[in-house]
């Protein structure tokens, strides 16, 4: 018997979905990043109103004084949707599992001075419930938020700050036992130098408009906090008793690095919609910076030493530059 195998090239009647053609043009192909971001959003055949909140729609653009004419005009640069997402956090988890196994096979935790052990506890374990709060903020964000470009990388958001609290948490584990997570709880709740950020934290919980929360949460305290800690701090820790804590924290350090893009693309685009977006965004970072750097001088005087004024205001030189490049008056 003869077979007669052929090449059939057969065209397809649509490049993607009619929606997103509209958009990108219908003799396109689609990214699947465009196909599971754009025109996502629920918009119409809403049955009532939410009566814990009967002035908007479930879905409703007006829950924030920020004004787009297209809240599909965000793009995630990292062009996460699920399927990249997941793929990308699997990746830096199993460096971070290593990490972890690398410190934990040879011993080293054991052999960690003393001194740097206790610096590393007392700064580190209380943030595991600034990392809760931000996982709690960004959940808001996606919650109330509006359009699926930006309310998709919000929830990876506040997935990540949940993974990286229990980061923390073991790192906590690791170097000591379960009396230090309970010593970092009541610092937490009582101690003098935290008081201010708990205070910021709590408060951004009952943060109204929800972009103001991105501003309060994704850009300045993540822009302050995140290079105090996992840089300065670090470097301090790492020239005093070696790279150990540096391992156990490396996923927050890359994770900062990346998510900065989404952050600075995110604001780049709102400020530069309109000049009535760009005062709003401005008046809200001023504010919020502000309230960061009091709430962390006390941190970084625990974490620092003497060094901690120089390093604040370092680092609020290089948040004022970050912002000034998307646009913003400060």
């Amino acid at each position: 018997m003869h077979l007669d195998l052929r090449t059939v090239s057969i065209t397809p009647l649509r490049q993607t979905f009619d929606s997103i053609a509209a958009r990108i043009g219908g003799d396109k192909s689609a990214s699947r990043y465009q196909e599971a971001t754009l025109d996502v959003q629920s918009d119409t055949n809403f049955h009532y109103r939410p009566l814990w909140d009967q002035e908007h729609d479930i879905y409703d653009a007006s829950r924030t004084a920020l004004k787009m004419n297209d809240w599909y005009a965000f793009k995630d640069p990292r062009q996460f949707y699920y399927g990249t997402y997941t793929l990308a956090r699997a990746r830096m988890q199993e460096t971070a599992e290593g990490d972890f196994d690398f410190v934990e096979t040879r011993g080293l935790a054991a052999s960690y001075p003393a001194a740097a052990k206790d610096l590393a506890l007392e700064v580190l374990l209380p943030l595991r419930h600034v990392e809760w709060g931000a996982n709690m903020n960004n959940t808001s964000m996606c919650a109330y938020g509006y359009g699926a470009a930006i309310t998709q990388p919000c929830l990876f958001n506040a997935m990540d700050h949940l993974g990286m609290a229990q980061y923390l948490t073991r790192a906590g584990l690791l170097l000591d036992d379960v009396a230090a997570l309970d010593a970092a709880k009541q610092a937490w709740l009582v101690e003098e130098q935290w008081q201010e950020l708990r205070h910021y934290v709590e408060d951004t919980f009952v943060l109204k408009d929800w972009f103001e929360l991105f501003i309060a949460q994704n850009l300045v305290l993540n822009g302050l906090l995140y290079p105090l800690i996992y840089q300065h701090f670090d470097s301090a820790l790492s020239a005093q008793a070696g790279p150990v804590v540096s391992m156990l924290t490396r996923f927050q350090s890359e994770w900062y690095a990346e998510t900065s893009k989404w952050v600075n693309a995110t604001l780049k685009i709102a400020s530069g919609e309109s000049s009535e977006n760009q005062q709003l965004l401005s008046g809200w970072t001023k504010t919020y910076r502000d309230r960061a750097i009091t709430a962390l001088a006390p941190i970084a005087a625990l974490a620092l030493g003497e060094k901690a004024d120089t390093v604040m205001t370092e680092l609020v030189d290089e948040f004022n530059t970050r912002a000034i490049k998307f646009g913003l008056t400060l």
